[in-house]
């Protein structure tokens, strides 16, 4: 990201924005005039009150089907569901994207430091700082998930406390409350280490890997810097990237996960 597009997000002033939108003033009248002259319907009929101007969207594409986002969500998603647990717990996950896609074959937990003004059937909701997770009991759950998350915690952006530890207290509840057998699908920034205060972290894969050191990886996949995903990687040998997403599949050892099966990788 650079720094132009960085300070865009600070002042909430986006320039390209605002180029596209005057562009776009011409053909929105010449489309409006014409409207009017071919309409016969007399409750359609363009008023001033009623005017919506969508300026941008002739350029617009039929959907983006890239990024962290899409990819992750669908990502962890596929894994539950072939995993198949009777329920889910995940903590601070974009309740639009990947709880979406739970909430069609599985009953759903959602833990977040911010609350939920929706009601969704299927979806239990408890409202807390999730740093400890000292109301879950040690090995008490079947299935979790945390993506994009992690790397918020500590920095203030959603009232919770400055605490640098934050996050890697975070990592350490994780793998404290899930369940031994048990599956965490787990997602953060990584890249050229660094903290982009008070948006988020980028970790290193191997700082991930040695803060979830309790845990077995399973798999290892990643949305590079092009926004496309590269599955069953080495996380180890991820390439240069500014700002990836790393995908990480962890497992509590039991007899049903073999010692020594760290990472599937191709």
């Amino acid at each position: 990201m650079s720094f132009l597009t960085k300070q865009s997000h600070f002042t909430g002033f986006q320039p390209h924005i605002l180029v596209r939108s005057l562009q776009g003033i011409p053909r929105f009248f010449a489309d409006m005039r014409r409207y009017s002259r071919l309409n016969r319907m007399a409750g359609l009929r363009i008023t001033f009150r009623d005017l919506f101007p969508i300026l941008t969207d002739r350029r617009s594409g039929a959907g983006q089907a890239s990024g962290h986002y899409f990819h992750q969500d669908l990502w962890a998603a596929k894994k539950i569901y072939r995993q198949r647990p009777s329920e889910h717990m995940d903590v601070g996950s974009r309740i639009d994207g990947f709880i979406a896609h739970l909430m069609v074959f599985i009953p759903v937990t959602i833990v977040d430091i911010r609350p939920l003004k929706s009601e969704l059937s299927g979806v239990t909701f408890f409202q807390d700082d999730a740093t400890e997770l000292v109301r879950l009991e040690s090995n008490s759950v079947e299935s979790l998930s945390s993506l994009h998350v992690a790397e918020h915690f500590g920095l203030g952006r959603y009232s919770d406390p400055i605490d640098p530890d934050a996050c890697f207290r975070f990592m350490n509840a994780l793998q404290r409350v899930l369940r031994p057998g048990g599956r965490l699908y787990f997602s953060v920034p990584v890249g050229r280490e660094r903290v982009e205060f008070n948006a988020h972290r980028v970790f290193a894969p191997k700082t991930i890997l040695e803060s979830f050191s309790r845990l077995q990886l399973l798999s290892f996949s990643f949305v590079g810097d092009d926004g496309k995903l590269y599955e069953d990687q080495d996380p180890l040998d991820l390439p240069p990237s500014e700002l990836a997403c790393g995908l990480f599949e962890f497992a509590k050892a039991d007899s049903s996960v073999p010692r020594g099966q760290d990472c599937d990788t191709k």
